[in-house]
C-alpha cells in the first residue's frame, strides 16, 4: 500500500542517498528532513550536509551536492541547494496525488500498528466514598485519549480503573455511618464524601497533645476535654477496625455494606465519564480489594529471593543507586499502596499478558512509580511468558490552577468536584451557541433549544478536554473557562467551529458525494497546497502521538489544519470557484478537511457538530 506520509518517504531515500554518497554508517544518523519555514523555497528541507560536513571536516556544500546527485528523488520531486548546505525540497503534484488519494480512502491512511501483547493504561484512579474532583480530570482525559490512539492503531488496550476501595479508610467511613444508623440506599455520593470526612475527624487522636497538656500542668477542665476527645477517637479507631476485620473475613451484612458504597461511588463516576466522552465502564474497574489476598505472598516473594530486609520491624526493597527504600510491609504487618501496586504488575503481567503498562497519575507519584517498577524489575516480574521484557511507564502530569495561579478551588477553599466544573463548562458553552443563535445569518439561528443544549453541552466539554490536552502534560495549566470556550484561537471550539464550517460549506455546496470522491485532485495555490502537507501530516501524527504517549501532538496537528483551512478559505472561493472542475476540485479536499478533523476529534473524546 502507498504511503502517505511525505516526511517518512523523504527520509528513506535520502538516507539511501547519504549511504551511498558519503557511507553507512552516517546514513544511521538523522537525514534531518524538516518542513519548510518558507514554502517559497520549497515544502520541505533536508539539513544532514551541515551535521556531516562538521564531522568529516568538509565543506557543507560539497557534501549537499553528494548527497543530492546520489539520493533517488525523482518519484517524489526536486531538490535544490541553498545557502551553507541546507537541500530545499519541493514535492511534484503527482507524488502529493497519490498520497492523498491513499489519504482519502476509509482508514485515512493511518495503517494498523499492531503488537504482540496487550496495553494497560491505569486511569482514572478514584477512591471509593470520595467525590472525583478537578484532580481526577487529566488522569480520566489523558488516559481514554492515548487509550484510544492505541485502539485506532490496533492494539488490544486494558482500560484499568485502579479504585481505592480497600483498607481502613473504608471501614472507618463504614462504621461510622452505621453509627449515625444511616439508610445507605439513599445516600448519594455527596452524603458519602461527607461522611468520610466527618470519620475522618472522629478517629483523629491527639496523643501528643494530651501528654504535652499534662506536661505542662493544664487546667482540669482541659486536661479533661483532651482525654475525652482521645477516648472517643480510639474508640472510633477500634469500631473502624471491627469493621475492617468483618469485610475480610466475608460477614454477609458488612460486604453489603461495603458494596453499596462502591457502587454509589461507581454511578456518578460513570456518569461523570459519559458526560466527559470517556471510555470507562464497570468492567474497566478493578478495585485494591482483588489484589488482597495476593499481598501476603507478593511479599513473601521479595523476602525469598533476598529482595526485602527487615527495618525495625517493617520490610523494605533497597536500591543501589538511592538512600530511600520501598516499604511493601509495615511494622504492624499491615499493607501499603506500594505492595498493592506491586501486586497489581505481577498481575497485569503475568495474567493480563500485558507488554505495557502506563500509568496516567499525577506528578507527585513520580518517585513512588520508580520504586515499584525497579522493585519489579529486581524480582523479574516484568518478564511475559516468551521473555519478552514489558515496559512500565508513568505518564505524569501537573496541576490545574485557577486563574490566581494556586490550585483550582471553590471560594469555601475546597476542591472543584468534577462534577461542578462540568456543569459549568456546558453552561458557558450553550450561551456561546445561544449568543451566536440569536445573531442574524447565524448558522444555528432558529435551531431548537434542545440541539442548542446539544451543541453547547459538546462545546463546553470540548473546551476542557482540549485545554487539557493542548499543553505539555507535565506542565501545570490555568483553567480559565472565558480563553477555553473561545471559537477563535487554540481552542477546542476552534476546531469544533472549523469542522461545522466546512459541513455548512458542503451542504451549500450541492454537490453530489460522488462528483465529488471523484473529481480530480488540483492545488495550484500556495494555499491549496499548505492545507494538503496539513493533511499528510495527520497519519503520522497519529501514530507517534500513540507511541510517546502525548495527545498534545494531535490538538497541535489539529490546530494547524484548522488554520490551514482557515487561510485556505480566504485565499480559495470554493463555491465562486473559477470553473467547476476547481470547485469540486476543493469541496474534496475540503470534504477530507473535514473527515480528518471529525477523526481528531473522536480520537480526543471531543463531539463534531455540523452547526454553531
Amino acid at each position: 500500500m502507498a504511503s502517505c506520509d511525505p516526511k517518512f518517504d523523504l527520509e528513506q531515500v535520502f538516507s539511501k542517498g547519504i549511504a551511498m554518497a558519503i557511507n553507512g554508517e552516517a546514513a544511521k544518523g538523522d537525514a534531518q528532513i524538516k518542513a519548510s519555514n518558507d514554502n517559497k523555497h520549497g515544502d520541505f528541507q533536508c539539513n544532514a550536509a551541515l551535521a556531516i560536513a562538521r564531522a568529516v571536516g568538509a565543506n557543507p556544500r560539497d557534501i549537499a551536492e553528494k548527497i543530492l546527485a546520489a539520493t533517488p528523488l525523482s518519484a517524489l520531486g526536486t531538490g535544490e541547494i541553498a545557502g551553507p548546505g541546507f537541500i530545499n525540497i519541493r514535492l511534484s503534484n503527482s507524488a502529493l496525488q497519490t498520497m492523498l488519494d491513499r489519504v482519502s480512502m476509509d482508514d485515512l491512511g493511518i495503517e494498523p500498528a499492531p503488537r504482540d501483547h496487550a496495553i494497560v493504561i491505569d486511569l482514572c484512579g478514584v477512591n471509593v466514598a470520595k467525590q472525583m474532583h478537578v484532580g481526577h480530570l487529566r488522569s480520566t482525559i489523558l488516559g481514554d485519549v492515548v487509550a484510544r490512539l492505541h485502539e485506532r492503531l490496533g492494539r488490544k488496550v486494558l482500560r484499568e480503573n485502579h479504585l481505592g476501595d480497600w483498607g481502613l479508610p473504608i471501614a472507618m467511613t463504614m462504621s461510622a455511618l452505621k453509627r449515625q444508623k444511616r439508610d445507605l440506599k439513599s445516600l448519594t455520593l455527596a452524603d458519602l464524601n461527607h461522611a468520610y470526612r466527618v470519620a475522618q475527624l472522629e478517629a483523629a487522636t491527639d496523643t501528643a497533645g494530651l501528654e504535652a497538656a499534662r506536661a505542662h500542668h493544664a487546667g482540669p477542665h482541659r486536661i479533661i476535654e483532651l482525654q475525652t476527645q482521645q477516648d472517643s477517637a480510639l474508640a472510633a479507631e477500634q469500631d473502624a477496625k471491627a469493621t475492617l476485620l468483618r469485610l475480610q473475613s466475608g460477614d454477609a451484612a458488612t460486604v453489603a455494606a461495603w458494596q453499596q458504597l462502591i457502587n454509589v461511588t461507581m454511578m456518578e463516576v460513570l456518569e461523570t465519564a459519559r458526560v466527559l466522552g470517556v471510555r470507562l465502564t464497570n468492567e474497566h474497574s478493578r478495585g485494591e480489594s482483588f489484589y488482597r489476598d495476593q499481598l501476603g505472598s507478593t511479599v513473601q516473594a521479595f523476602i525469598d529471593k533476598g529482595l526485602a530486609q527487615e527495618d525495625q520491624g517493617a520490610m523494605v526493597v533497597r536500591f543501589a543507586d538511592r538512600e530511600r527504600p520501598l516499604l511493601i510491609r509495615k511494622a504492624d504487618g499491615g499493607f501499603l499502596y506500594s505492595t498493592t501496586d506491586l501486586a497489581a504488575v505481577h498481575h497485569r503481567v503475568g495474567a493480563l499478558h500485558a507488554g505495557e503498562i502506563l500509568y496516567v497519575v499525577d506528578a507527585r507519584q513520580r518517585d513512588h512509580f520508580r520504586d515499584v517498577f525497579d522493585a519489579i524489575h529486581l524480582i523479574g516480574w516484568d518478564k511475559l511468558a516468551n521473555g519478552t521484557q514489558a515496559k512500565l511507564s508513568h505518564l505524569a502530569f501537573g496541576s490545574v490552577l485557577g486563574t490566581d495561579k494556586k490550585p483550582l478551588k471553590t471560594r469555601s477553599g475546597e476542591l472543584f468536584t468534577l462534577k461542578a466544573l462540568l456543569d459549568e463548562a456546558i453552561a458557558r458553552g450553550t450561551d456561546q451557541v445561544k449568543l451566536r443563535a440569536n445573531q442574524t445569518d447565524s448558522p444555528t439561528e432558529g435551531t431548537s433549544d434542545q440541539e442548542i443544549a446539544a451543541i453547547g453541552r459538546a462545546v463546553g466539554i470540548a473546551a476542557v478536554k482540549y485545554a487539557d490536552l493542548s499543553g505539555d502534560p507535565i506542565k501545570d495549566y490555568v483553567f480559565d473557562l472565558d480563553r477555553m470556550i473561545a471559537f477563535e484561537g487554540d481552542t477546542g471550539p476552534y476546531i469544533q467551529y472549523a469542522h461545522a464550517r466546512i459541513a455548512s460549506l458542503l451542504t451549500k455546496g450541492a454537490a453530489t458525494e460522488s462528483s465529488i470522491s471523484n473529481a480530480a485532485w488540483k492545488f495550484d495555490h500556495a494555499a491549496e497546497r499548505a492545507l494538503v502537507l496539513a493533511i499528510l501530516s495527520f497519519p503520522a501524527t497519529i501514530k507517534m502521538a500513540a507511541d510517546l504517549g502525548s495527545p498534545q501532538r494531535v490538538c497541535g496537528a489539529l490546530h494547524e489544519l484548522a488554520n490551514s483551512y482557515a487561510t485556505f478559505y480566504q485565499a480559495c472561493p470554493v463555491l465562486k470557484a473559477p470553473d467547476d472542475a476547481t470547485r469540486l476540485a476543493r469541496l474534496r479536499l475540503s470534504l477530507l478537511t473535514k473527515r480528518v478533523l471529525a477523526q481528531g476529534l473522536d480520537l480526543l473524546g471531543m463531539d463534531s457538530p455540523d452547526r454553531m
